[in-house]
């Protein structure tokens, strides 16, 4: 670590303690723009040995209790990185390097597990239904849902899962390492839309190290930390996910895709069924082609929506509309027939007589057929008017067309 970059951090850890609570708001908000130490702190957290590893975990952790919430979240945004170097002290068992560590994250998940009065926070979580539509589904795409006894029974009830009370942890052991570092993890997903591109990015170099250390994949991979194998559970490898899910959205597709690979890879191995099943989903949902080209652009997810009841056509299919094509489609039939008739006929004095006398009947049956076309129309909109009255039309009608066609005939045949 060079002096410059030493002397950025020394200079974080003394002025905070200079500040007066009412400046320490605007000190928070400040500290987003301060690039260049965000990323120098990220170095001495991922350096062991560093002599300013202490007073830095000491620092955030008075951030994380000071109450302010822009100060939490810049802490929250370490929380990989701190959780990849605890693991990976843990796994080359030099546990006295690790101790500040250690407190840091046991003092964070001391600070969560309970609310302001010192009670223990119980947390709730509403599990949708497929019933009710979402931003990733409509209950139309899933075909027709039979409205039985035991559907309507189900139908506006909402199931809510409770978690806790969480128990206190003085210390790290075998058997509460992952309950808690499960729970810091659903701290960190429940902030992670504050957290910025270099927190996603040490999130996905995490979940990925964790993931393939002592494992033959590790190989293939420029990480060269650990080798020993390091234990993971079925639940923190499910909010690993989560967590990469959303930076695979959000600006970060080429890593969370990588992560994503090495977390499936590990729990294969491990035949872990719940990060499998989670992470599956995740990978079968879309199809690359569905995102944005561009990397500067915000990661979206396209999502179909099925029209309303406003964009329906308003030519719709009608009884009415069904006869109108029906008409047309006879009166084409006819006339077409009736030009095929009219071109064979010979050029004589007798077949010209006839053609016009054909050509009046022509016109006076169109001019019939439109009269009654409008009559049809008509009749729809008016009351019914007298079956029989509309019986002897309709026969009137036929033996008019009849001679018509019979007069079409005769002529065809002089």
């Amino acid at each position: 670590m060079l002096a410059t970059d030493k002397g950025v951090v020394e200079e974080w850890l003394s002025e905070f303690k200079a500040l007066p609570e009412t400046s320490i708001s605007s000190y928070a908000s400040s500290l987003k723009g301060k690039s260049s130490l965000i990323s120098e702190l990220y170095t001495v957290i991922s350096e062991p040995y560093s002599e300013l590893l202490e007073p830095v975990c000491h620092q955030l952790f008075e951030f994380y209790r000071s109450g302010e919430v822009e100060l939490k979240r810049f802490t929250l945004q370490y929380l990989p990185e701190l959780v990849w170097s605890y693991l990976s002290v843990i796994a080359t068992r030099e546990k006295h390097s690790s101790g500040c560590i250690e407190a840091l994250l046991l003092g964070i998940y001391n600070l969560e597990i309970v609310d302001k009065d010192g009670c223990s926070k119980v947390q709730s979580f509403t599990i949708p239904s497929l019933s009710k539509p979402s931003v990733y589904h409509e209950p139309s795409s899933f075909g027709s849902m039979a409205l039985t006894e035991g559907a309507l029974s189900r139908h506006g009830l909402t199931r809510v899962v409770h978690t806790g009370p969480y128990c206190q942890r003085e210390t790290f052991t075998a058997q509460n390492r992952f309950e808690v570092l499960t729970f810091l993890f659903l701290c960190y997903n429940a902030s992670i839309i504050y957290m910025p591109s270099p927190s996603l990015r040490s999130l996905c170099h995490t979940c990925s190290r964790i993931c393939i250390s002592g494992y033959p994949r590790k190989l293939q991979k420029k990480y060269k930390d650990v080798d020993s194998r390091i234990p993971v559970s079925a639940e923190f490898m499910v909010h690993m996910l989560t967590a990469v899910y959303y930076a695979m959205y959000n600006g970060e597709w080429d890593l969370a895709c990588k992560a994503l690979d090495d977390v499936l890879y590990r729990a294969q191995l491990e035949m872990f069924p719940e990060p499998l099943l989670v992470g599956n989903a995740i990978k079968n949902m879309l199809p690359f082609g569905a995102l944005k080209p561009s990397k500067d652009a915000p990661r979206s997810i396209q999502v179909e929506i099925t029209p309303t009841s406003s964009r329906i056509s308003r030519n719709a299919v009608t009884s009415l509309s069904i006869r109108g094509h029906r008409w047309k489609r006879n009166d084409l039939s006819t006339n077409h027939s009736d030009s095929v008739e009219s071109q064979t006929l010979p050029l004589s004095d007798s077949n010209v007589t006839i053609v016009q006398e054909d050509k009046h009947d022509n016109g006076e049956r169109s001019k019939i057929q439109t009269e009654n076309d409008a009559q049809h129309y008509q009749g729809i909109q008016e009351p019914a008017s007298d079956p029989k009255a509309d019986g002897k039309e309709i026969k009137r009608q036929k033996s008019l067309r009849k001679k018509m066609e019979d007069g079409v005939h005769a002529s065809s045949r002089i």
